[in-house]
């Protein structure tokens, strides 16, 4: 053979008996299949051959296979982001006519799809109180279809009553899907508690270090695997392997990480509460924190983003300041990396209050508490 024949049809192959510590990082996109017999073309890799790169390479469902061991799932999906993963539920599970449920609390990409995108799909998506408990047996319609819940909230830390909520969702024949991400997939077990479908922001506590974006979607029974699998093989919804070896790596620290990021953040949380110029500490493992009865019952501890509420006498161009004069919290969306975050919100209402402007969300990091508190500290007095 010519020698540019033979670089591409090389004989010369290393042993497979090399055993790594580390899952290879496995890219391609096409399959070479021995015999045309064994030519598939299937996105149902979970227990059969490999057939095409979109689907997954032995990286990505390595990723998977380990994600749903540590959430006790049927299986999980590994997705490019946590927004892909809250639309690929909806997409999978709400046709036109149908309804849907989310708490006001949600993140707010999740609100924003259901009042776009799945409105002019003839979806309708109602917003709902996080804090309504079995009440929410009231707002269930004959087309409902999925109840969104997010525990706690991602700004001001509503814990909802999951268990309440399951118990009417069943009755109903409602599926009900969380998103986890808060509880990294491990310190609130939603599978246990009965709920269908748990998705994450990979992003955060298992990538851990703010280089990559993944979410994960784990579902109950081998139902949900098909409807899910399939929309999302139609989508083309396809994770970079390299990617998924980063997370890879992430979930081998991330029960030192969370344990590190639960200590620092309590104590940050709880030196804020004895300011004079914070009117309430938004952290469900404080006691004064609404919801805390709830968090204690249900979660196994926390993680390490909070909010704080400046006092109402305090201007927003203060509070702006506040956050320009932080050194050490940088300034900057999304949370759970190795680095301290700050963001205030300039717009932020809820059906009960108005919070523009003092409303600050913080992420605590892998800094010494003693150094994110001096920072807070000079912040403030600046």
């Amino acid at each position: 053979m010519h020698w540019r024949t033979r670089i591409l049809h090389a004989q010369a192959a290393q042993s497979n008996d090399f055993h790594a510590l580390a899952t290879p990082v496995y890219r391609g996109s096409t399959v070479a299949f021995e015999r045309v017999a064994d030519i598939a073309d299937d996105w149902r890799q979970k227990d059969g051959a490999y057939s095409y790169g979109l689907y997954g390479s032995p990286t990505v469902l390595e990723l998977g296979a380990r994600i749903a061991e540590m959430e006790g799932a049927y299986h999980s999906f590994i997705v490019p982001s946590g927004q892909a993963a809250i639309s690929l539920v909806y997409l999978a599970l709400c046709k036109a006519g149908d309804h849907g449920l989310v708490p006001i609390s949600a993140y707010g990409p999740n609100r924003a799809l259901a009042a776009d995108l799945l409105k002019g799909f003839g979806v309708e998506v109602d917003l709902y109180d996080p804090g309504i408990g079995a009440g929410i047996a009231n707002l269930i319609r004959p087309n409902t279809r999925l109840i969104w819940t997010e525990s706690p909230g991602s700004a001001t830390m509503e814990v909802q009553d999951i268990p309440a909520i399951v118990a009417a969702a069943k009755a109903r024949d409602v599926l009900m899907a969380l998103d986890n991400t808060y509880a990294a997939g491990v310190l609130f077990d939603a599978f246990a508690h009965g709920v269908d479908i748990s998705i994450q922001a990979l992003t955060k506590y298992v990538g851990g270090h703010s280089d990559l974006l993944l979410g994960s979607i784990s579902v109950a029974n081998s139902a949900l695997y098909e409807r899910i699998g399939t929309v999302r093989s139609q989508l083309g919804l396809s994770v970079s392997p390299d990617e998924a070896s980063l997370a890879l790596r992430g979930l081998q620290t991330l029960g030192m990480r969370l344990e590190r990021l639960e200590r620092s953040t309590l104590e940050i949380a709880t030196w804020l509460s004895t300011r004079p110029e914070i009117a309430a500490v938004f952290h469900p493992a404080l006691p004064s924190c609404p919801g805390h009865e709830l968090w204690k019952r249900d979660f196994t501890g926390s993680a390490s983003v909070f909010s704080i509420l400046f006092s109402d006498d305090i201007p927003t161009e203060q509070v702006t300041s506040f956050v320009d004069a932080l050194r050490l919290f940088q300034k900057g969306w999304s949370w759970g990396g190795t680095t301290a975050l700050a963001m205030v919100y300039p717009e932020f209402k809820r059906s009960d209050a108005d919070y523009s402007g003092r409303l600050v969300r913080l992420n605590v990091g892998l800094e010494e508490p003693t150094d994110l508190i001096a920072d807070l500290e000079r912040a403030l007095t600046t």
